[in-house]
């Protein structure tokens, strides 16, 4: 218990002002946790709760969970239908056990580098077969550089995309979408802390044509896990918006 990035983070604020913005799907996994296999599961029961509004990401540890991330993730996919897998740098830089996993099961990989954007040149070139997903454009601490770096990513590397959660310069954002383009550009909340409703309105100021704008706000994300999601028959209406949120659930009756 050192934050409310580690205690909890529970969903009914979260839900209730996700509704009330439009956003009807959301990409739940869990908060930081001592046992991502317990959190998992966690997390699995909420998804398996509404699985119409909720899709799953597997969070994995690189240094607590080597030697089991196959099994973790294969767990996840095929017992609890997730369709992706979470990665913090805060844990541990990712590895190539968690690439190989991400390619065996034809997953992306949400991938928060906490400002470390290099890494991308690596995973690119190494794994031009997996998809990447950097939130936060880089960097949720606002670092410019980092952002302006992963902007140079995104435009050389078909399989480095970024999310929005958190992005406060907007010309940053802006250029991201006008050099990259709006296919490499993913919406993200990072909630239940921030608020989707005010989040959303940052892809709104966008102004983008409506063809641009619905890729950012759900395409783009339908794209990427469509191999997971059809495999575990989670496939949505389209055209709906798709927000991320992170969960803990030892208070959370699902």
């Amino acid at each position: 218990m050192t934050g409310p990035w580690d205690t909890r983070a529970p969903l009914q604020d979260y839900l209730r002002r996700a509704t009330a913005a439009g956003i009807h799907r959301t990409v739940l996994f869990a908060a930081f946790h001592s046992n991502y296999a317990v959190a998992n599961q966690q997390v699995a029961r909420i998804v398996a709760s509404r699985p119409d509004r909720f899709y799953g990401f597997a969070f994995v540890h690189p240094e607590r969970d080597r030697g089991r991330v196959h099994e973790l993730v294969k767990i996840a996919i095929e017992r609890y239908g997730f369709v992706g897998i979470k990665v913090h740098r805060h844990d541990a830089g990712i590895t190539r056990e968690i690439c190989a996993a991400a390619r065996a099961f034809n997953l992306p990989v949400l991938y928060d580098v906490a400002g470390e954007v290099s890494v991308c040149e690596l995973l690119a070139q190494e794994y031009p077969d997996v998809n990447f997903i950097i939130p936060h454009l880089g960097s949720f601490a606002e670092d410019w550089r980092a952002q302006l770096a992963l902007t140079d990513h995104l435009v050389r590397h078909p399989n480095i995309y970024a999310d929005t959660a958190g992005v406060r310069r907007f010309d940053l954002l802006e250029q991201a979408v006008k050099r990259a383009g709006a296919d490499k550009i993913l919406f993200g909340s990072d909630g239940p802390w921030l608020h989707p409703g005010v989040e959303l309105v940052k892809i709104k100021a966008l102004r983008l044509p409506p063809v641009q704008e619905n890729l950012i706000l759900g395409r783009n994300f339908l794209n990427l896990i469509s191999a997971a999601a059809w495999r575990s028959k989670s496939w949505p209406m389209t055209g709906r918006l798709v927000s991320s949120a992170k969960s803990i659930t030892k208070n959370h009756s699902a």
